[in-house]
């Protein structure tokens, strides 16, 4: 059985993360969506893209219409979202290592025999 890690390098690790997620910036929730319009006429080409983000709030989702510039600053928004969840992960996991490196659990009791 590997030995638990030591302290000083999850806490370099952490203070790393840290740095990084003093970067980060707008964040949003949500998915941006291209559409096209099809129902045109024979020989025509489709109408589009329009822009739509979706989000869900107050557990329903809503949609709304985004102009092109619009889309492109929420997309990156959701990006930003995407980066700043996964730090947090990778925040806990190495905070859930570091509390039991460093803190000491309740001793286990032998077993009863039956």
């Amino acid at each position: 059985m590997p030995g638990r890690p030591t302290p000083d390098p999850l806490r370099r690790r952490y203070e790393r993360l840290r740095r990084r997620l003093a970067k980060v910036g707008w964040v949003l929730h949500g998915t941006i969506t291209a559409r096209y319009d099809r129902r045109v006429g024979p020989g025509r080409p489709p109408r589009g893209p329009y822009f739509q983000w979706t989000f869900k709030r107050d557990g329903k989702t809503v949609t709304v219409n985004l102009s092109a510039s619009q889309a492109k600053a929420y997309q990156k928004a959701i990006d930003e979202q995407r980066k700043l969840e996964k730090l947090l992960a990778e925040m806990r996991a190495l905070s859930r290592q570091f509390l039991e490196a460093t803190t000491q659990g309740v001793k286990r009791r032998k077993p009863h025999a039956p």
